[in-house]
């Protein structure tokens, strides 16, 4: 019940709660975007088992961002996040070229989970700025986001320290 006052309160006065989860590969670079949208800085990290949680404020929205581990024994406890959840960040090594088709994978098993059909998708191709990196074009490719129907994802393109806030209308 107070809940359902907390969302009728704010929708009259603009602020809004949303729920993200930021999936992808182990050594994506999740958990460094985080913090850098968290606190705006870079942090040295070390990978994560389990997941981190942290809320990030942008203009009147509040994000609740769970980062969650990305090695492969991690990966089947990915959809208890799902519930509830109103976008995905995906996280993708723009480096690593021989598990993009595992990242596609991965990324088609999240979107086509059912609580997850109405969510917002936004992709970080991170380390942009290293040598031999997959272009945009190759990690959207890779991932198939061209063939996505009535979803509505944005791309971001990321060098490996470069976090900035950003929306689309």
């Amino acid at each position: 019940m107070g809940q359902a006052f907390r969302k009728l309160f704010d929708t009259f006065f603009g602020n809004t709660e949303m729920r993200i989860v930021m999936l992808g590969l182990d050594s994506a670079g999740k958990t460094t975007i985080l913090y850098k949208l968290h606190i705006g800085e870079v942090l040295s990290t070390v990978p994560t088992i389990g997941f981190n949680v942290e809320k990030v404020q942008y203009k009147n929205v509040m994000f609740t961002v769970w980062d969650v581990g990305g090695q492969e024994k991690l990966r089947p406890l990915w959809r208890h996040y799902f519930n509830n959840t109103d976008g995905l960040i995906y996280v993708v090594d723009s480096l690593d070229r021989e598990r993009i088709g595992k990242a596609k994978q991965e990324f088609q098993a999240i979107i086509n989970d059912p609580f997850m059909c109405n969510i917002v998708i936004l992709v970080f191709a991170n380390k942009q700025d290293m040598k031999g990196a997959m272009t945009p074009m190759e990690v959207s490719e890779g991932l198939g986001l061209f063939d996505l129907k009535n979803r509505k994802w944005h791309y971001k393109v990321l060098a490996r320290f470069e976090v900035t806030a950003s929306t689309k209308g």
